[in-house]
């Protein structure tokens, strides 16, 4: 099983999960179709399934046009608002495409619907893959939009923590660096949280994608991960681990990304309007998900 990582849009992620052998592939989340559909076509690969794992439209926006460039695609995801939906799935529901196969994980928060798909192939001493869209970032969580802390303490320390700590978690956008800063805010002096950071920089440096981590690395140095820990608690003022969640999510909330300064050039092209990127015609409905 190989899975093949896409940047596109602003900061985000879908993803192609192939089956080597017989060139078959799942895409996850193709908010952009007709790149994924450029991709599929040049490895020769044949697209069988669609993972959606929430409904906005930086995850989904694609479903329908893909549905309708190949007959019989199946679309699965557990939110009825998901567009171009054709199988929706429930709870620990498993699904089997060859060798590969999915269980889908209700994990509700960010929106009501939403769900990751843990991923494993059969016979294969490769390393299984969650696929966490919003729930689940490298360092961080999503934001609350539909649910509670409740929620997010259940997905994340009893959904997704029961998964094999080797797991590799493949997120829906690229949010390391500014996770991790707010990361260092709440535990200043943990080792691991510092050496992701500087990791995570080079990778900017090199226009390079920080996914995927791992889960027993999310235990190390993700915030949401670490409730019980004493500088945690210390940084929120509470103990209760849910309590402790909902007060580190208020506080990511108001966090803002230190600014690195710009050298006078680029200065200049700000002053003059040069490094106005144009936005996607629906990019002001999108709200910030980390």
């Amino acid at each position: 099983m190989k899975v093949k990582v896409i940047s596109i849009l602003e900061d985000n992620y879908m993803y192609l999960v192939i089956e080597e052998q017989s060139k078959q592939a799942l895409a996850v989340d193709p908010a952009v179709p007709h790149r994924l559909l450029e991709i599929v076509k040049r490895e020769g690969l044949s697209l069988i399934g669609v993972l959606t794992t929430h409904y906005h439209w930086d995850h989904a926006r694609g479903n329908k046009a893909l549905v309708k460039e190949i007959p019989g695609l199946r679309v699965y995801g557990a939110d009825d608002r998901i567009e171009g939906l054709t199988d929706k799935v429930i709870d620990s529901q498993e699904l089997k495409f060859n060798s590969i196969n999915v269980k889908c994980l209700f994990t509700p928060c960010h929106t009501s619907g939403d769900t990751c798909y843990y991923v494993w192939e059969d016979d294969c001493t490769d390393a299984p893959a969650v696929f966490t869209g919003d729930t689940l970032f490298i360092g961080g969580c999503g934001r609350f939009f539909e649910g509670t802390a409740e929620q997010m303490h259940h997905n994340l320390t009893k959904v997704l923590a029961s998964l094999p700590p080797e797991t590799k978690v493949f997120c829906g956008h690229e949010n390391t660096i500014k996770n991790l800063k707010f990361a260092m805010l709440v535990e200043p002096e943990n080792e691991k949280v510092k050496e992701m950071l500087s990791w995570a920089k080079a990778r900017d440096d090199d226009d390079k994608p920080t996914v995927p981590s791992t889960l027993q690395e999310e235990f190390d140095y993700n915030p949401f991960f670490r409730l019980s820990e004493k500088a945690v608690q210390k940084f929120t003022g509470k103990t209760e681990p849910v309590e402790v969640m909902r007060a580190l999510r208020k506080e990511k909330d108001k966090f803002k990304k230190p600014k690195d300064s710009l050298p006078p050039q680029a200065m200049l092209a700000l002053q003059w309007g040069l490094l106005m990127s144009s936005k996607d015609h629906m990019g002001s409905a999108i709200k910030e998900s980390d």
